[in-house]
């Protein structure tokens, strides 16, 4: 079900010329998912909101991209995590998000 994806472009610059450490990122990224006490889907869920707090257009994208093929999360699942965005970062990053979300079930 997980997948791995990392959303820096330098990545792939990465997993080409230095392999050693994209094997040092893929194990971090199964270190980190494990599902133990949240499931993966939850986790997805914060992932989706330190993004969008950090006002990562990119990675947001991603991130909801991601949610929705992966879990089928729906738009109201969304703009839970985003009201939590809209009180712990403020309207900007929260704003920006629910322009991402908006784009990305219009494609």
């Amino acid at each position: 079900m997980k997948e791995d994806i990392f959303y820096g472009k330098g990545v792939a610059y990465a997993k080409k010329d230095y392999p050693e450490i994209y094997k040092a990122l893929v194990e971090l990224n199964e270190a980190v998912y494990t599902g133990k006490a949240l499931d993966y889907k939850t986790q997805k869920l914060i992932a989706l909101g330190i993004t969008a707090a950090k006002s990562d257009d990119r990675a947001v994208k991603k991130q909801i991209e991601s949610a929705i093929k992966e879990f089928n999360v729906t738009k109201d699942e969304i703009v839970d995590v985003l009201r939590v965005v809209l009180l712990t970062s403020g309207n900007p990053p929260f704003t920006k998000a629910m322009k991402i979300l908006y784009e990305v079930l219009e494609e």
